[in-house]
């Protein structure tokens, strides 16, 4: 049996657009998001897999616009209707904002979809795939309103609901996995936090404050394959049994610009042997350029042409952070700098670092217990003034003497 499995497409996601399509009129990054599904589409079209698995977070908001769920349903279609099953499971993102209301993905379930299962109740799925029958032990994005009641999280913390959410959710996840057969392959597919799991972008998309369950109360041995979403950090946490985040499809913003993009796949066979790899997608590359200009360089703007040669910009989205003196920052050309970007994708900004220059201090000299014409005798020394400094200081008495006589003030 071979599965795919990925999560977190967020279509919806369009920072750092630049413009729309003028074939599609869809907007250039919608259709970012839209070509890495549609990778994961044609993979599972052209390589025989029997399921996909899809853990949660299908848009970015939870009212997805009809157009966003036009595109997601056209690839979700073009699966089923070649006999591979899918399973939808709901994250975050995926839940309305009130009880009654339907989630983003209830309509696959509404309309009764062939070989599609949406997965947003927690429970165990018999799901019946072209090779054989696999378990599936579904734990959605939990809604504190469905597990908890008003009574028992009254006068509770954040805190605290947190902790009698992630009770519930475990000793859930023990039943469920104490109910399966073990001759038949079983997967959890779960879209939450493990507490030891390394953020990603999903931090600034966070609604709310996030439980968060132990790995060791979810890696069961009876479980040949764990299924993660939530986190778009792509990474695997266990071997036995795998316990997987595969991240998010396409990246958000420059937290993200070393990550991997794509998905799993696991093979299972009879024997209940498991292989898993990982296969990337041809995310949009996000680029930072850092430029440490010193002091002795005589053409700054050169030194940072020099350095975006050094990089691929090209389709990439592209931001410049230049560190340089207070005197350099006025010879800079942002015109050259963003002409020599004209391949990228966007330029995201040019951003300037100005070290401000430090004034000379009067060695040896603590300004509090020096009188007005002592301290301008400093100065005048301290830059070397090619002038009478006498003279100078003349014309300093009367003046001082002038102000304080308006003032009221006693002499110097």
């Amino acid at each position: 049996m071979r599965i795919l499995h990925f999560a977190d497409l967020h279509l919806g996601v369009e920072n750092y657009n630049a413009g729309l399509n003028p074939e599609t009129g869809l907007s250039t990054r919608l259709h970012d998001f839209l070509n890495a599904l549609d990778e994961v589409v044609e993979y599972a079209l052209n390589n025989k897999v029997d399921l996909v698995l899809f853990c949660g977070d299908a848009y970015k908001s939870r009212e997805p616009s009809q157009t966003h769920q036009r595109e997601f349903a056209r690839r979700i279609w073009r699966l089923s209707s070649n006999s591979i099953a899918v399973l939808l499971l709901t994250g975050n993102h995926d839940l309305p904002n009130a009880i009654g209301r339907a989630t983003t993905v209830e309509i696959f379930k509404t309309l009764s979809i062939p070989n599609v299962i949406v997965a947003n109740t927690p429970g165990t799925y018999k799901v019946e795939t072209r090779n054989g029958t696999v378990q599936i032990v579904a734990l959605p994005w939990a809604r504190r309103s469905a597990l908890l009641s008003r009574e028992s999280t009254k006068n509770l913390s954040s805190e605290e609901v947190n902790e009698k959410l992630e009770s519930t959710l475990t000793e859930l996840l023990q039943q469920e996995t104490a109910a399966l057969d073990t001759k038949i392959p079983a997967i959890l597919a779960a879209h939450v936090t493990l507490a030891n799991a390394k953020y990603g972008s999903e931090r600034s998309m966070i609604m709310g404050n996030d439980y968060r369950l132990l790995q060791s109360n979810v890696a069961n041995s009876k479980f040949d394959y764990i299924a993660l979403g939530h986190i778009h950090k792509k990474q695997v946490l266990g071997q036995n049994p795998p316990v997987v985040y595969s991240g998010s499809l396409q990246r958000i913003d420059f937290s993200e610009e070393d990550d991997e993009k794509g998905f799993f796949i696991v093979d299972i066979t009879e024997e209940k042997k498991v292989a898993f790899d990982f296969h990337p997608v041809k995310a949009r590359s996000f680029v930072t350029i850092r430029v440490n200009i010193g002091e002795q360089e005589s053409d700054p703007t050169s030194v940072v042409l020099k350095a975006i040669n050094r990089y691929d910009v090209s389709d990439a989205i592209v931001r410049i952070q230049i560190s340089m003196s207070e005197r350099l920052a006025k010879d800079i050309d942002d015109s050259a700098i963003r002409k020599a970007l004209q391949d990228a994708y966007q330029v995201a900004t040019v951003s300037h670092d100005v070290s401000r220059e430090r004034r000379p201090r009067l060695s040896g000299l603590s300004p509090e217990g020096l009188q007005p014409l002592d301290a301008l005798k400093a100065y005048y020394e301290a830059k070397k003034s090619p002038l009478d400094v006498e003279v100078l200081l003349e014309y300093g008495k009367r003046i001082i003497r002038e102000s304080q006589d308006e003032s009221g003030s006693a002499e110097i």
